[in-house]
This record gives structure tokens, C-alpha cells and sequence, in this order.
């Protein structure tokens, strides 16, 4: 649980219990670290989402299913489940448009004020919440399905299209994401900047036409100089003004910028003048919607392959080493995850 700002504690707790007929109860098996428990570890807070202290964060996960309430009818214990970390009311006017990532009374793991997170031994989740998968899954890849479906949605959001080209500003997790989805799309020619080395040559190996640093060398002439015409739409990814700057030069006049980054600061800035005599639209990513199951499906058919996505594993015990090494962006670290 955190205690603090970068303070976490490991505290014995009553194991939760199934309430409603439609739980079920899941013992985790993996958890993967994501950026914005991250934004918790060291801030204690994203936007009005303020932790109360102490809390337990985590929200991708994947494990085995231990006991269901009586109305469950698609699981049975010893089933082996990715969970969607989001809750919704299915009774709003959100969910019944169809936009359950938004729905007016979410609850959603790990994220204050509405439900503790999955970095614990058990937990109890709706079984809408909860999808089968085969036996030839991995529980890493079932865990790594969360932020990858982030990726699908965004590049459905974006409408990507046959000889579209790309660009992504931020190679972490989402990052990635994005780019593994837009490959299974068809996508062509992707042009990725991150400030760390490791993660620039990481992209560069997984297929990017093109990647650099921008603290090293000046990514926008560069990219420019191999499309002179600009890029269809690009990928914000790492919630950095200077990204967001980079991405109103780069895109083309009648193009988009995707925002799926997560920034520390409330307000945005845009250049009025750019965007509008370049008409360039902006669409807002929030979390995924009706696209975990389709991940889940490009994963056991071999579409993407996010193997290089997991660099580094803790035991339980040492969750605070994992957050403290994903934090300080140590060690070439792309996705962190914790073994139970």
C-alpha cells in the first residue's frame, strides 16, 4: 500500500470477500507497474484524483479465479482470467451510448476514491470484468493486454488508413502499445522519439522506419527531412508540452494529433495558429473502450508480440524496488512487472 509520497508499505489485510452474485474472486498471479501508478508513487495524485493515504494502487493484472458468486455463469474456479480494471454502472447515460470508459459512476482498480488496486493476493472484481483466456497464454501476456488495448483504441480513434504515416512521441508502455497496434492495422512507416536511449533502439528494433532522442538531436527537422509533407497523425504518448509542440510541427495540414499521454501539469498549450491554419484535429484518449477483448484475441493469434515489452520482474515483496526502478527510468526499463 502507499503510505506516502514514494513511500510503500506491505500490510496484512482481511482477504476481501464476494458480495454481489456476479463477483468473483481472483488470486493474482502477475501486475504489471504502469505510469500512472507511477503518477500516484511520487505525486500522490493525478489531477482531482488525490490519494488518501493508505491506498493500494495496480490495475493490470491477470490471475486465477478461486471462488464466483452464484450468479456467475461464464467462470469457474481455477480459471485463468485478464482482468479489465474498469467498472462500470451499465445504467447511465455513458454506458448506454456505448461509452462505458466514461460512464458517470466508474469504479476503477487502483484509482482513488473509487476502488483499491490489484497489488494484493486477492481481490474481487464483476465478472464482466474478467475474461477467460487459453491455456497457452501467458499470464504476462493477459496482464499486458491493459495497456495494449489503450494502444488498439487509440489507433482506431486515430482512423488510421492504408499508407498512413505515423509518428509516436513517448516509446514507454503506451508508447509501444501504440505502435504494436498500428502494425497489426497495417501501418507502414512509424517515426518514434523518446528521451532515453534505450527505449529510441528499442523502437528502432521493433520497426520504427525511424527513432531518435530529442534531447540529442532535433526530431522534428529530421522526421520532416524524410516527409517533407508532414505525418498523417501522431501519437502523443509521453503527457510532455515540449511533445505536444513537436507533434503541431510534424503533423500535416488536415491531420491529427492523438493525446494519449498523461501530463503532471492541469492545462495544455497550443499554438492557435498552427492548429487552426493547419485545421489539425485533436482526439483525446481515455483509457480503451470495447477493445480489450480484441487485444486479447491479436495476442493468442500471434498478431502482436510484446515479449520485448517486459524488461524487468520483482517478487511481491519488492514491489517498492519496482517502482522506484520504472520512476527513475533506471536501467533501460520498459515495463515492469511483479510475480506473486
Amino acid at each position: 500500500m502507499l503510505t506516502g509520497i514514494r513511500k510503500m508499505e506491505m500490510k496484512t489485510v482481511t482477504d476481501p470477500v464476494i458480495i454481489s452474485g456476479k463477483d468473483v474472486k481472483i488470486r493474482m498471479k502477475v501486475v504489471g507497474v504502469c505510469g500512472s501508478d507511477i503518477h500516484y508513487y511520487l505525486k500522490g495524485r493525478i489531477g482531482s484524483q488525490v490519494v488518501e493515504y493508505p491506498f493500494t494502487v495496480g490495475h493490470e493484472c491477470a490471475g486465477e479465479v478461486v471462488e464466483t458468486g452464484l450468479q456467475v455463469s461464464t467462470l469457474k474456479p481455477g480459471d485463468r482470467v485478464a482482468i479489465e480494471p474498469a467498472m462500470p454502472c451499465s445504467e447511465c447515460d455513458q454506458c448506454i451510448d456505448g461509452r462505458p470508459h466514461t460512464c458517470r459512476n466508474l469504479r476503477f482498480l487502483g484509482c482513488p476514491g473509487q476502488a483499491e488496486g490489484c497489488l494484493s493476493e486477492f481481490i474481487v472484481m464483476p465478472e464482466s470484468s474478467c475474461f477467460h483466456i487459453p491455456d497457452a497464454m501467458s499470464y504476462d501476456e493477459a496482464t499486458i493486454s491493459e495497456p495494449l488495448a489503450i494502444g488498439v483504441y487509440s489507433v482506431r480513434q486515430a482512423g488510421t488508413f492504408k499508407g498512413a504515416t505515423h509518428g509516436i512521441l513517448g516509446f514507454g508502455p503506451i508508447g509501444m502499445s501504440v505502435m504494436l497496434a498500428a502494425f497489426a492495422r497495417g501501418a507502414e512507416k512509424i517515426f518514434v522519439t523518446d528521451r532515453i536511449d534505450e527505449r529510441a533502439k528499442m523502437a528502432g528494433d521493433t520497426g520504427a522506419a525511424w527513432s531518435g532522442n530529442p534531447d540529442r538531436e532535433d526530431i522534428v527537422k529530421k522526421i520532416l527531412d524524410l516527409e517533407e509533407r508532414g505525418l498523417d497523425m501522431v501519437y502523443e504518448c509521453c503527457g510532455k508540452q515540449e511533445a505536444m509542440d513537436q507533434a503541431a510541427d510534424l503533423v500535416k495540414p488536415g491531420g491529427k494529433i492523438i493525446i494519449v499521454g498523461i501530463p503532471e501539469f492541469d492545462n495544455w498549450s497550443f499554438s492557435a495558429e498552427k492548429i487552426r491554419r493547419k485545421e489539425i484535429t485533436l482526439v483525446n484518449i481515455r483509457r480503451q473502450n470495447h477493445a480489450l477483448e480484441e487485444t486479447l484475441d491479436m495476442i493468442a493469434d500471434a498478431g502482436v508480440n510484446i515479449k520485448n515489452m517486459v524488461t524487468h520482474r520483482f517478487p511481491f515483496e519488492k514491489t517498492n524496488e519496482a517502482f522506484d526502478l520504472v520512476a527513475g527510468y533506471k536501467d533501460g526499463v520498459m515495463k515492469a512487472m511483479i510475480d506473486f
